[in-house]
């Protein structure tokens, strides 16, 4: 089987610097979740969640999908929150975002379209068997995270929702990420030479 690659070479970020941009919008959510109030908080994470696509964007002259997709329900359900001042929609967001992720990459699936490859922006090159079973394991994920969400933030309280979106949330993911690593080798393919 033919392997999925891409042969357009596009500027990388720093794999740290990639993490704060990641991670950093969420750090200053929960700081200021935890100084200023649920508010404060919100209107903090969606400047800093355009500030981390806008600075993406700058080092590598491509938006990445995941997070331009994050940035729009963080704008539209943010937005909701402070104008509605009702924090059921930032609380609903990470839903929204893991069903959208989740459906994006089931119907993939269904459709042998590899959405995953492009998500990943070619960090892995993988036969098509290999990016099917990647597919398969994340759109289960997104699901079971977007199931938890719901659950948190129904019977538990906004400090302690915030708190498992750092807390929780990111080392979840960290961990199936990790745990991944094996399908990774065993399914890894040699990329296509660049053409000249």
């Amino acid at each position: 089987m033919e392997a999925m690659t891409d042969t357009t070479a596009k500027p990388k970020l720093n794999p740290l610097l990639k993490l704060a941009l990641d991670i950093g919008p969420l750090v200053l959510f929960f700081v200021a979740n935890s100084r200023f109030g649920i508010f404060v908080a919100t209107g903090a994470f969606m400047v800093a969640v355009v500030t981390a696509l806008l600075v993406s964007y700058a080092m590598t002259r491509h938006w990445p999908i995941m997070p331009v997709v994050t940035a729009i329900v963080v704008m539209v359900f943010g937005g909701l929150t402070l104008a509605l001042h009702d924090d059921t929609f930032i609380e609903l967001k990470p839903t929204i975002i893991y069903v959208l992720f989740g459906g994006t990459l089931l119907g993939g699936y269904v459709f042998d379209k590899p959405f995953l490859a492009i998500v990943f922006d070619s960090m892995f090159h993988l036969t098509e068997e290999g990016w099917r079973k990647l597919t398969l394991r994340w759109v289960v994920f997104f699901f079971l995270l977007a199931v938890l969400n719901e659950a948190i933030w129904r019977t538990q309280s906004t400090d302690f929702w915030v708190n498992f979106k750092l807390f929780g949330f990111v080392p979840l993911t960290f961990a199936f990420a990790a745990l991944q690593y094996p399908l990774l080798m065993r399914y890894a393919a040699e990329p296509a030479p660049a053409e000249k």
